[in-house]
């Protein structure tokens, strides 16, 4: 993969002193440089296409070779696909680890508040270790068959010939192996979020180019990433309290947990925001009794304060919200920081472990931060709109819960981005379910696998940045994706126009 040429021809050589010299073609009539008076032959140290250093006539399963041979090739594929394989599975399991310790703790709480069906110890530890070996596999043959992909193309191509599309034919072609996830499992959600990470890295590319620039200019706007936070907490809290059916089965998991109201409340908000007659005012007040909270709910009612937060004013409701949230919060991050912790810095680990767990200990705290106000403040806006305009309907649920995403403001501004993309491919997966269930999208546009397909997609874009415009990744993705796939060469070092250095 190596990078883009920018249309010149380059032929690269050794010269009798062992230093690579190139021929780059573009800066005269017979494609050679003139500038050192010597036939236009042109030093690679100096060359601006080369770079100021050769690198080291060697191979490995890790980067290209000066001098590639087919061992070193199928060392390449093998290479990659055990370290995608080792990144999965390690990803993967790590949270499936901590979930399972989650489940294991619940249990220990009194028989009457577990759940009929939950699973037993055995089945969680089978389920979690073909969870991690699917992710693996998935992963690893993803990696596995994308340099393969990219080597056979090469071979029959040439190197140099389809160095500017290879890598997206090659993505496009390793994206079907999310089917080893499960033939039978949809990643809708997952797949929107790759293309969400595809288009940031487009629109990047567009940002710098002389034809796209103009157009692409609104994209660099600082605080984009929380209005997009706004925007998707707008759909994404609107069907958690009135179309829950809409969200994917995790996700409606995760919100009934974190939004810590029990369904029947919700049910009761829904209902009033609908202009139904609420029909459970019994199992509210019984709810709030049991808590200790003796209410007597109107009927008649305007606004559901009540229902949502009892005899307690909205302003005491969202402290007491909020410690409880904050609780709730820890166990979530603290797989998001160690994991990776464990895997992508384990040599910083041993070097300086002290600031790697004190960084990881400070994000645990930070984003459990950012999640709790994030989930208080959501209905603490809701109760202000009601309270405003003295009512409660659809289009005011969506209005107080779209300020709730400024609570990103809390997150670092790296994670920020990350946050607001994985939200609105929630969002977008909710809206589209939504227009689909009223009959506002044709059923042609149901395709059956549509994850693999926007998923394949998506890969393509990103291998080919990857291969032809790597400055537009972030530092931390491009060191993961060199040591899985392996760093690309120069345009003058490719295998097909030079002899390696002894």
């Amino acid at each position: 993969m190596p990078q883009p040429d920018d249309g010149a021809t380059i032929v690269s050589v050794v010269d009798d002193d062992g230093i690579g010299e190139c021929f780059c073609g573009g800066s005269d009539g017979d494609g050679r440089h003139d500038e050192s008076g010597d036939s236009g032959r042109y030093h690679h140290r100096s060359c601006p296409h080369c770079g100021e250093s050769d690198p080291p006539c060697s191979s490995s399963g890790s980067s290209y070779a000066i001098c590639e041979t087919n061992s070193d090739k199928l060392r390449r594929v093998i290479y990659a696909a055990l370290k995608g394989f080792s990144i999965g599975a390690g990803l993967k399991g790590g949270l499936s680890l901590f979930s399972l310790l989650a489940r294991l703790s619940r249990r220990r709480l009194p028989i009457s508040t577990k759940k009929s069906n939950a699973l037993t110890n055995t089945q969680d530890i089978e389920l979690a270790v073909k969870e991690t070996l699917r992710y693996g596999l998935f992963l690893g043959t993803f990696a596995g068959t994308f340099v393969s992909v990219d080597e056979i193309i090469a071979a029959l191509g040439g190197h140099r010939r389809t160095a500017r599309w290879r890598a997206l034919v090659a993505g496009g072609i390793a994206g079907p192996s999310m089917l080893l996830t499960g033939l039978n499992t949809q990643h809708i959600s997952l797949a929107i979020y790759i293309l969400m990470r595809a288009a940031v890295l487009a629109s990047r590319c567009g940002i710098k180019s002389k034809q796209f620039g103009h157009i692409c200019k609104p994209l660099t706007w600082s605080h984009g990433d929380i209005f997009l936070m706004c925007l998707s907490s707008s759909q994404i809290l609107s069907a958690y309290i009135m179309k829950q059916e809409s969200l994917a089965p995790s996700y409606k998991s995760f919100l009934n947990k974190h939004g810590g109201k029990d369904l029947v409340i919700l049910k009761g908000v829904k209902e009033l925001a609908s202009g139904m007659p609420i029909s459970n005012l019994d199992g509210i007040e019984k709810y709030y009794k049991a808590l200790g909270d003796n209410i007597k709910l109107d009927p008649d009612m305007k606004i559901p304060c009540s229902i949502v937060h009892g005899n307690q004013p909205c302003g005491v409701h969202f402290i007491s919200f909020f410690i409880q949230a904050y609780k709730r919060a820890l166990p979530v991050y603290l797989p998001v920081y160690l994991v990776p912790a464990l895997i992508v810095h384990r040599l910083g680990l041993l070097k300086i472990p002290h600031e790697i767990l004190w960084k990881s200990v400070l994000g645990i705290a930070r984003s459990s931060l950012f999640l709790s106000t994030y989930c208080s403040s959501a209905w603490l806006w809701t109760c202000v709109a009601f309270r405003i305009i003295k009512r409660c309907n659809v289009p005011l649920v969506a209005m107080g819960t779209f300020p709730a995403g400024l609570a990103l403001a809390i997150e670092k501004k790296s994670r920020r981005i990350e946050i607001s993309l994985y939200c609105l491919a929630r969002a977008i997966e909710s809206f589209f379910t939504c227009m689909a269930d009223v009959g506002y999208l044709p059923k042609s546009l149901n395709v059956k696998r549509a994850d693999v397909a926007i998923f394949s997609l998506s890969t393509a874009i990103i291998m080919h940045c990857y291969a032809q415009e790597r400055e537009v990744f972030r530092s931390k993705y491009l060191n993961v994706l060199d040591w899985v796939f392996g760093v690309p060469p120069p345009p003058c070092y490719t295998p097909r126009y030079k002899h390696c250095q002894r």
